[in-house]
């Protein structure tokens, strides 16, 4: 078998004492039988993305497990005792439903208190958004979670949050980055100091449920609480530890749960993927709603992150809404509930990202309330929280079905925005309308923005080839025009630049490199290219507009945006 040198290299480290027998001997048995995973588990070093840190389970540094989750740690635990020198430092573990995620947090657990810090360690599965709560809750300097999100069941992954509950961001990621590449194996600290390991639970759960709760009601009676039929699924996920909770104690009395789908699960078994951005994911959960004649459905995926959302239409039908309506949706209602308080004064925002509906500004425009954008990602919006702490920040989300309710979890959080969403729809039936209705006026009101995206898996070593070339092609060679529309400007997020095509001016945009390009047609669609941070994809976001002058013409109208979209996909040779 011919293995190229430096494949060679990291391969024979991996065959040295450092690395327990089982490691070595698994390392062994892919020379023998599996070259090309031998390749694809040592041909680099696994990386922080967007979400932090996700990959497929087995050895090699290309890969998920106790070596290079011990690396991550120890070279955590030493940027710590850097950057907080001479004071105790605390640091939370959570983890999700994967397999395997309760054993690498216990190994987190070890390195961390073999390096002298406090842990508090998740006694049993939680969802992401409480691990960015406890956090605050308990004072600590830095946060971690076992989770892979959505990804297919032979992924794990390993996400850093910050003092502030907020995913690591610019300057600390770089620096822990850095301190982790130069970091050997052998200097891993795994024999734990167990009495600096602590177990949490109920006092955690009741104070985040409480939390969720104060930060997502907005004076709802509780005749339309009990009036509305909402379908829960937790897709064998975390969520099924504080959706239910916190829905019967804000009041909602009429939650059905989709039980084939409510143990968590690692292998997923009722779904192709847990994903709530796939409508395949909220099959039983439909079934669910229409034998009981709910008014909505709400499905999170494994970490309780994200939450997709369907509802019924003006027919009757059950229709799935996308992470740009959603968002619109529950900021809407914010907006509304905050302005109806009398709190709007100007020194409020709400925070949307580069890839979400532009959408975003029209409606904060009309609230007089300012809509910050930044790259992909929660992180970003909440780095905003923490370097605007002059202004409040009302809530904001992103296209890929997250949302953040204020500011005690920095991080998207479908407990508190499935309560959100609930609240939504229960006033609006109790006003005699629906969540659907009051999306189309929301379209009459600011113009009816629709999103479409495009994503192309490319896997393996090819994948990620094929993927950098497809932005260097559009990049070298910027489109001119797009299914007959002029291109008029080109943001470049890598190089920090926007291209005028019609004035040849080029200006710098303020904002932290990303591998992101941004092309606007003169009718004013938007086309974003972006490699995932997280999978093997490369995606498009398309996002066309068009005014709605009534409810009554909306249909006429999504079937003008329908073709915009198609002639965008065929145009740019995406289908």
């Amino acid at each position: 078998m011919n293995i190229e040198a430096p494949i060679l290299n990291a391969v024979n480290e991996w065959l040295t004492p450092t690395f327990d027998k089982e490691t070595q001997d698994a390392v062994k048995e892919l020379m023998t039988t599996s070259p090309k995973e031998l390749e694809e588990s040592f041909y680099k070093n696994l990386e922080f993305g967007t979400g932090g840190m996700r990959g497929v389970m087995g050895v090699g540094n290309n890969r998920i497990n106790k070596y290079t989750l011990g690396k991550n740690t120890q070279g955590l635990s030493d940027y710590l005792h850097e950057v907080f020198p001479n004071q105790p430092i605390k640091v939370v573990i959570a983890y999700d439903c994967r397999h395997n995620s309760n054993t690498l947090a216990k190994v987190v657990a070890d390195v961390f208190s073999a390096n002298g810090i406090q842990v508090y360690l998740f006694s049993d599965l939680r969802p992401t958004p409480e691990l960015s709560f406890a956090l605050k809750y308990l004072d600590c300097q830095c946060g971690i979670v076992l989770t892979a999100s959505h990804n297919p069941p032979e992924y794990n992954g390993y996400k850093v949050y910050w003092e502030d509950g907020g995913q690591i961001v610019p300057p600390e990621d770089a620096a822990i980055i850095k301190v982790i590449e130069s970091l050997n194996y052998d200097k891993i600290k795994f024999n734990a100091n167990e009495s600096l390991i602590k177990y949490i639970d109920t006092e955690i759960d009741k104070a985040f449920v409480k939390s969720s709760i104060e930060n997502a009601s907005f004076n709802t009676p509780a005749a339309a609480k009990e009036n509305l039929q909402v379908v829960f699924t937790s897709l064998h996920g975390t969520s099924i530890k504080s959706i239910p909770d916190t829905l019967s104690q804000a009041g909602y009395t009429k939650v059905h749960i989709v039980p084939e789908q409510a143990i968590p699960n690692g292998d997923f078994p009722t779904v192709k993927s847990p994903n709530p951005e796939e409508p395949e994911a909220l099959t039983m959960a439909l079934a669910l709603a229409d034998k009981t004649n709910s008014d909505i459905v709400v499905g999170t995926d494994p970490d309780c992150d994200r939450l997709g959302v369907a509802v019924r239409n003006n027919e009757g039908k059950m229709i799935l809404l996308n992470g740009n309506q959603t968002m619109i949706l529950m900021t809407a209602f914010l907006l509304k509930q905050w302005k109806k308080a009398g709190k709007i004064n100007g020194k409020q925002f709400v925070g949307s990202t580069i890839v979400s509906t532009p959408m975003m500004m029209e409606l904060a425009t009309s609230y007089g309330v300012e809509c910050k954008v930044g790259l992909t990602g929660f992180k970003w919006i909440a780095k905003m929280i923490k370097d605007f702490p002059e202004l409040q920040f009302i809530g904001g989300g992103e296209e890929s079905f997250g949302f953040m309710v204020g500011d005690a979890v920095r991080d998207k959080d479908a407990v508190a925005a499935t309560l959100l969403i609930c609240e939504v729809a229960a006033q609006a039936k109790a006003a005699g309308s629906s969540v659907y209705k009051e999306l189309l006026q929301l379209y009459v009101e600011n113009g009816f923005y629709k999103e479409y995206l495009v994503s192309l898996t490319k896997k393996g070593i090819e994948g990620l080839e094929e993927i950098n070339q497809m932005m260097i092609n559009l990049r070298q060679n910027p489109l001119k025009e797009i299914s007959g529309q002029r291109v008029i400007m080109v943001e470049d997020y890598q190089s920090s630049i926007a291209l005028n095509l019609l004035t040849g001016e080029e200006s710098i945009m303020d904002i932290p490199k990303s591998n992101v390009l941004i092309y606007y047609t003169e009718d004013g669609s938007k086309i974003c290219a972006r490699p995932s941070g997280t999978e093997p994809k490369i995606k498009f976001y398309i996002s066309v507009n068009a005014e709605l002058d009534s409810v009554e013409h909306f249909d006429e109208a999504e079937s003008f945006l329908d073709k915009k979209i198609q002639n965008i996909i065929a145009g740019m040779q995406l289908n």
